[in-house]
């Protein structure tokens, strides 16, 4: 579903009359298409809303894309116990909300002429997802669009396709997320276009790994088991998407994209503060780091504080994202991989001024 440009006015309503509280209209939950809006004034904005974070981006087309003119992201741990309860906890939809309400305050301040809001895993998963939509819709005017797996995937390989390099004929795009883990097989094509050959969402990710496991002191076992749970999920891909061949023979770029795997760069890196200019576009040996995430799911709680990049929201996260990328860099040899601070929201952002990209959907493994 893409959101016309008109949701700006519902936006606006909501945020100037504070008493309008009433369900959304089968009308106004219906999908709508918007056309390409060009010209000095257009301004786009898209919201992702993920299991663990809360992200916005506003931009305006350029000649070879959009400059982002701005951007807001909070933690807001949307799916925590999600998983034991299968519901959107009283306390996680506030978090969510709250953030929310500051996007369509910065939608409003920057004259937004289209948008698209979409909710991932934790909405998929959630029985109380349809209540949670509604409110967001009563108190913000923003309409969330509950994408599927294989919507997510093509977004975020749309979003990161400029740092794909031509040097290699195939792509191999993970999203290490809050709720899933998204594996996108890709054919790259002339003209920036390409094919999707086979994905897969693994159904866990940072979030719901850190409550299956005790991440804040971790033993060698336990981390042990923690790999082999995502390796499962990755032998089955690999089974589908015979990717192996292709990775021995070097047609196969790597391209990471989430907080674990840009965690990890600025680690790398030895950076005192989070630089994404040093970041985004980054080529790391795999092997690096490979050993790079088992030392610091492995670091006592206290050391891996301490890391400037990480910081005291990140502490337990951050091991459950090294197990994933431990499992994905241990399954397929590769001896680089390249970084992307960016994702879905650069997808929206894309589809939304109308960049065409093939798309074939290929074979998936979903679950």
């Amino acid at each position: 579903m893409i959101l016309a440009c008109d949701e700006y006015q519902s936006i606006m309503s909501v945020i100037e009359d504070k008493s309008l509280a009433r369900p959304v209209s089968a009308d106004e939950a219906r999908p709508r298409r918007a056309g390409p809006v060009y010209g000095g004034r257009a301004v786009y904005s898209a919201i992702d809303l993920g299991t663990n974070n809360c992200r916005l981006l506003v931009a305006k087309p350029t000649r070879n894309g959009f400059r982002v003119i701005d951007a807001f992201s909070r933690i807001v741990r949307l799916g925590e116990g999600l998983e034991l309860s299968g519901r959107l906890s009283d306390a996680a939809m506030d978090r969510a909300v709250g953030a929310l309400k500051i996007c369509a305050q910065k939608i409003k301040s920057r004259k937004v002429t289209c948008m698209r809001s979409v909710a991932t895993e934790a909405c998929r998963a959630a029985v109380n997802c349809s209540d949670f939509v509604a409110r967001v819709k009563r108190e913000t005017g923003l309409n969330l669009d509950v994408i599927s797996p294989a919507e997510e995937a093509r977004l975020a390989v749309v979003g990161c396709q400029s740092l794909m390099d031509q040097r290699y004929s195939h792509a191999l795009v993970f999203d290490i997320g809050g709720g899933s883990t998204e594996l996108i097989f890709i054919e790259k094509r002339t003209g920036g276009q390409f094919s999707i050959l086979a994905w897969t969402s693994v159904p866990f990710g940072v979030t719901t790994i850190a409550e299956r496991f005790d991440c804040h002191s971790l033993s060698s076992e336990t981390y042990k088991e923690m790999v082999a749970l995502i390796a499962n999920h990755l032998a089955d891909f690999e089974e589908l998407g015979k990717l192996v061949g292709y990775v021995k023979r070097g047609k196969v770029q790597l391209l990471g994209t989430s907080g674990t795997i840009t965690t990890l760069a600025s680690v790398q890196l030895g950076l005192k503060r989070y630089d994404r200019s040093r970041i985004d576009g980054a080529w790391l040996r795999a092997g690096s780091v490979h050993a790079l995430a088992r030392a610091v799911a492995l670091m006592p709680y206290e050391e891996r504080l301490a890391q400037p990049c990480i910081g005291e929201d990140r502490v337990d996260y951050v091991v459950a994202g090294c197990a994933i990328l431990d499992a994905i860099l241990t399954q397929w040899p590769f001896t680089r991989i390249r970084v992307a601070d960016r994702g879905i929201r650069e997808g929206v952002l894309r589809g939304l001024m109308n960049e065409g990209v093939a798309f074939d959907t290929g074979h998936n493994r979903e679950r």
